[in-house]
């Protein structure tokens, strides 16, 4: 593992929203106007998520924030010599998109990575590694690849497979949903590790998985905890390289009018984006969670330093339960339906998440915590209402990130504990495709259960999880209206009930996006004096047949008053 580090930069906590030890919330727009507006949107359908005043016709902005909303005529009173106007050809305006769970910088080396994630077969699988292999000079680590082994019917790949196509690089490449991934020979070498070739023992490691064939023969697939043990002998990256990911990041989700992220990683990712804000470079906001382990490093950096400002905030910790459906180490109650004797697991023990959990709480901090199967779910609501009787009640916004599979007993308890469901969408159309062979129909009708969770009052933050899924929030809004799979298997929709409806898609992504980090106050919805992070689509969605959503057009994106991606 890399070395943690703890410099702060002085501009990281100079003029900015802090958030005290309880969390509170920043108050909205309150600024007056000072002088005529740097832009005018006009012509717009203008969805504001703004409960008071949902639509309008136009927008003036003045240097960083939102001047007025309103009607062609009352907006167009801003308008003086230097004011650029924009013709919106009656284009959807909305907010700027919240990404409530990415991994940002894993997301920017990976545009540059073996792209595996449509190889349709095992050969596919291993000659684009090969062609890759000789792009790059000999020594040096192939990872990314996205891999999905559903793709040619579910045979998980092995080392076998790329050890004669990649004899002069460590290969570590992981499947779409960042929990198994496969290393060839010279990486478990690297990594110090028995390959069983010789009869040696296979270590044993808690929360994890090295997957052995009959003869106790390692395949190179390991799975969640155990792929601390090949990355950990990764070499560290310059950071010339981490600074080149996370542009390209910013560029990349710009073009979709992703405006904010919720970055989960690590410490080391936090002085990515500092390096980034100390230089002015950052053009995306970024709510950074770090380890749920490190609340008290969390809790001693707040104290000392704060929590950021409007580009850079530090505030989530970030937690597992356990591991992904497609790797069938999502902890559930009942076995999966494809492997009688398989129930997942546990990445973290459940005495470990309540000291960390009631630790961050009574402290203050914000937990969001990754959960999958339904045991998981259901044993961190259980964990969350015991922080919450332990340290009493406060403004906390727990979260579960992905509450991907709930039994019908967890879904009112996300509104009575005020528990927030962070969402993929997109990852909905992507398990459809085979999630009822694993665990069968009537699991599947509370799985990605977004019309219940809002019927039964709880507050959905919309995502895209990417690297493991595209962060592109048309195609998440696409997934959650439509639930089309991508296989095509499910015209009208798999699990066609638990669809919801595009202006609730809209908010998800917006309005309970920044809701999810405590910024409601200051972004998420298009008022006088928020933040003027906006996008413009081509069209305006609502006139669109669903299933043309997937396609729609962003013309122009805008943070903080600055023009950072532009099409038209």
């Amino acid at each position: 593992m890399r070395a943690l580090h703890t410099r702060v930069s002085p501009r990281l906590v100079a003029p900015v929203i802090l958030l005290a030890a309880s969390i509170t919330t920043p108050t909205t727009g309150c600024r007056e106007p000072a002088g005529d507006a740097t832009y005018l949107i006009e012509n717009a359908s203008v969805f504001t998520a703004d409960p008071d005043r949902p639509w309008a016709e136009a927008i003036a902005i003045e240097g960083d924030r939102i001047l007025a909303v309103g009607t062609a005529e009352e907006v167009a009173a801003h308008a003086g010599p230097g004011t650029v106007r924009i013709d919106a050809a009656k284009g959807l305006l909305t907010p700027g998109f919240v990404d409530a769970h990415v991994h940002f910088l894993e997301g920017g080396y990976r545009l540059s990575s073996v792209q595996l994630r449509d190889a349709a077969t095992p050969e596919a699988f291993g000659r684009r590694i090969r062609d890759f292999a000789v792009t790059v000079d000999p020594g040096t680590w192939i990872t990314g690849g996205d891999w999905n082994h559903e793709n040619w019917g579910g045979e998980l790949p092995d080392r076998a497979w790329i050890d004669a196509l990649t004899p002069e690089n460590p290969v570590w490449v992981h499947r779409l949903d960042g929990h198994m991934a496969l290393a060839n020979t010279m990486a478990l070498e690297a990594a110090g590790l028995p390959t069983g070739d010789d009869g040696a023992e296979v270590p044993v490691v808690d929360g994890g998985t090295l997957v052995a064939d009959a003869s106790g023969r390692l395949t190179g697939v390991l799975k969640d905890n155990a792929m601390s043990l090949v990355a950990a002998a990764m070499p560290e990256p310059p950071s010339e390289l981490e600074d080149r990911a996370l542009d390209a990041a910013m560029t990349h989700v710009s073009r979709f009018g992703v405006t904010s992220v919720h970055h989960v990683g690590s410490w080391d990712d936090l002085e990515v984006f500092r390096r980034a804000h100390d230089a002015g470079r950052l053009k995306t906001r970024i709510y950074a969670a770090v380890p749920l382990e490190s609340w008290p490093r969390l809790d001693e950096h707040v104290a000392r330093e704060g929590r950021g400002d409007e580009w850079l905030r530090i505030g989530g910790l970030k937690g597992f339960v356990d591991g992904s459906l497609g790797s069938h180490t999502a902890a559930f109650f009942e076995p999966f339906t494809d492997a009688p004797e398989d129930r997942g697991l546990l990445v973290n023990s459940h005495q470990d998440l309540k000291s960390w959990i009631e630790g961050a709480d009574a402290a203050g901090l914000h937990v969001i915590v990754h959960a999958i199967g339904d045991r998981a779910n259901a044993d961190l609501l259980d964990l969350y209402e015991g922080a919450i009787t332990a340290n009493g009640p406060r403004e906390r916004r727990f979260r579960i990130e992905h509450a991907q599979h709930l039994r019908s007993a967890e879904l009112p308890r996300f509104a009575e504990l005020g528990v927030i469901a962070s969402m993929q969408p997109y990852h909905a159309i992507d398990d459809g495709s085979w999630a009822e062979r694993v665990i069968g129909p009537e699991r599947s009708r509370t799985t990605y259960a977004f019309r219940s969770l809002i019927d039964a009052g709880a507050t959905l933050a919309f995502g895209s999880d990417w690297f493991v899924a595209p962060p592109i929030p048309a195609a998440g809004m696409y997934a959650a209206i439509t639930r089309r799979t991508l296989a095509g298997a499910h015209p009208q929709g798999w699990v066609p009930e638990q669809k919801i409806s595009l202006t609730e898609s809209l908010i998800a992504y917006t309005r309970n996006g920044a809701y999810a980090s405590f910024e409601e106050g200051i972004k998420g919805t298009l008022a006088p004096g928020m933040l003027a992070d906006l996008v413009l689509f081509e069209r305006d969605l609502r006139v669109l047949d669903p299933v043309e959503l997937e396609d729609a057009r962003v013309l122009l994106t805008m943070v903080g008053g600055r023009i950072v991606h532009d099409a038209r």
